[in-house]
């Protein structure tokens, strides 16, 4: 996709993906990005970081649906990650999840209209497939109100999409930074030793939603092939020296996660390096568009999930994705 001249808006932008991406845009010759987000303290401290006079910064919640169609007049391209994440957060606060995750996303939609935004793509989760827990419904809410919102675009340029994919390296809510903190203990806490995650690194994420933002038509989830990595081989890679505490699954997670079903699997598609879930009710596309999506169809019960995942982080690997971070590593003992 040619980003030249264009104006990018990121909700949610000073989170760890919104500022690898503002970065990514502004090596581009878009015309402005803009982040709106609703802390002012992580904005003005984003601001000191990015001095590049593209940028724009406005405080705004998703929630407020008058501030979301102010803020995006002349937008042309939108990225959605703001979300309330924390599992047991939004089990807490359930209906603060709801205000944000489903009906912030509505909002976004409404505006997106409203302001002849050509492109949006909303970042949901792997904990979006199947959820058990809140946090997972609302996303999955999202990415149904996201795949829905091309219906009922009417003449409108407008063309929605979602990516998925699972836990990023390095951000704020990942486990990494925690057992960094806590490897002085000379103890780590792993809820399971058979618990698997699937795994990104932010530059990976960043490069695959720009990837979409080009290839989408509207209405697809986009899908990564990315590894898996079992959290106890985690754990050793960055702190062999420690001994494993194992203290069982937490209330609302999973032993291991999956981005796509058996039952989304037969609408789905698959493509080198990854997959297209495609929409249900494709009633904005007429037959010969919504027939030729591309890619492969996938065979009789597939799923993609985390622990069956063909491609697995060797400690090599796990210590080469975390040495793109400014943490420590001691030697792997095996």
């Amino acid at each position: 996709m040619d980003f030249n001249g264009k104006v990018v808006l990121v909700t949610g932008g000073t989170g760890s993906f919104g500022k690898k991406f503002v970065r990514k845009m502004l090596e581009l010759d878009v015309k402005k990005v803009i982040v709106l987000s609703r802390d002012e303290l992580k904005q003005y401290e984003m601001s000191q970081e990015f001095t590049d006079p593209r940028m724009r910064f406005f405080i705004g919640d998703v929630r407020d649906s008058e501030r979301l169609n102010r803020a995006f007049d002349g937008v042309d391209i939108v990225v959605h990650t703001a979300a309330l994440k924390h599992v047991t957060a939004c089990e807490y606060n359930p209906f603060e999840a709801v205000r944000t995750n489903i009906l912030g996303a509505q909002n976004v939609i409404d505006a997106a209209i409203n302001r002849g935004v050509k492109r949006v793509i909303a970042l949901s989760t792997d904990k979006a497939a199947n959820p058990i827990n809140l946090y997972g419904a609302t996303k999955l809410a999202s990415d149904k109100l996201f795949v829905a919102a091309n219906s009922y675009v009417g003449d409108c340029p407008t063309r929605f999409a979602v990516v998925r994919y699972g836990n990023v390296v390095g951000s704020r809510g990942s486990v990494i930074p925690f057992f960094h903190k806590i490897r002085s203990t000379g103890r780590l806490p792993i809820t399971d030793e058979r618990m698997t995650r699937f795994w990104i690194t932010l530059d990976q994420g960043v490069q695959f939603v720009q990837d979409c933002l080009g290839r989408m038509k509207g209405g697809e989830i986009f899908v990564p092939k990315i590894p898996s990595v079992k959290i106890v081989d985690l754990a050793r890679v960055i702190a062999p020296e420690c001994d494993l505490d194992y203290v069982g699954i937490r209330p609302g997670e999973k032993l291991h996660e999956a981005m796509i079903t058996e039952d989304d699997a037969r609408k789905t598609v698959e493509f080198d390096d990854y997959f297209i879930i495609k929409p249900e009710y494709p009633l904005w596309l007429d037959d010969h568009e919504a027939d030729h999506y591309g890619g492969r169809p996938l065979h009789e019960r597939f799923s993609y999930s985390s622990h069956t995942n063909t491609h697995w982080l060797t400690d090599s690997e796990i210590s080469q994705y975390l040495g793109e971070y400014a943490w420590p590593l001691m030697p792997a003992t095996r």
